[in-house]
């Protein structure tokens, strides 16, 4: 907790290829926002390969998918929610594979990483140690 709170921020994005660039800039501004100075990068690459995820697999078209940060007892969780079918499953691909390494390699830079099946869709989230707090960083309240 930073001063006892829990801080929150969730934006939504469209199913686009762009998305997976502004979502990964949504987790850094956040990060920065909360003055969290450790393991941005491993964060910002695990929001970005979760979102592209979404966009590729999970979101039917026409529809959004939602990231959210939440900062609490000195970890980050990033979660990626959207509402389409099934749940990813971590591959262990191949030296010769072309893809398929995105959650794998999330699995890997997470210090936890789960996926919750809701009534419609899926969470796929993970969880990361930060304790270091930049000194003088902008803490917001809640959002939510």
């Amino acid at each position: 907790m930073v001063g006892g709170v829990t801080l929150c921020r969730q934006q939504r994005f469209p199913r686009t290829r762009s998305s997976v660039r502004a979502a990964r800039q949504f987790a850094g501004d956040t990060l920065w926002q909360w003055g969290i100075a450790d393991r941005g990068e491993d964060i910002r690459l695990c929001a970005s390969e979760l979102a592209a995820n979404a966009v590729l697999h999970g979101v039917p078209y026409g529809r959004d998918f939602c990231v959210r940060l939440v900062w609490e007892e000195g970890m980050v969780r990033v979660e990626v929610r959207d509402s389409g079918p099934g749940l990813p499953v971590v591959g262990r691909p191949g030296v010769d594979a072309l893809c398929g390494r995105g959650l794998w390699l999330v699995s890997e830079l997470a210090d936890d990483f789960g996926v919750t099946d809701q009534l419609v869709g899926k969470t796929v989230w993970v969880r990361f140690e930060c304790s270091t707090i930049r000194h003088g960083a902008r803490h917001a309240p809640d959002q939510g």
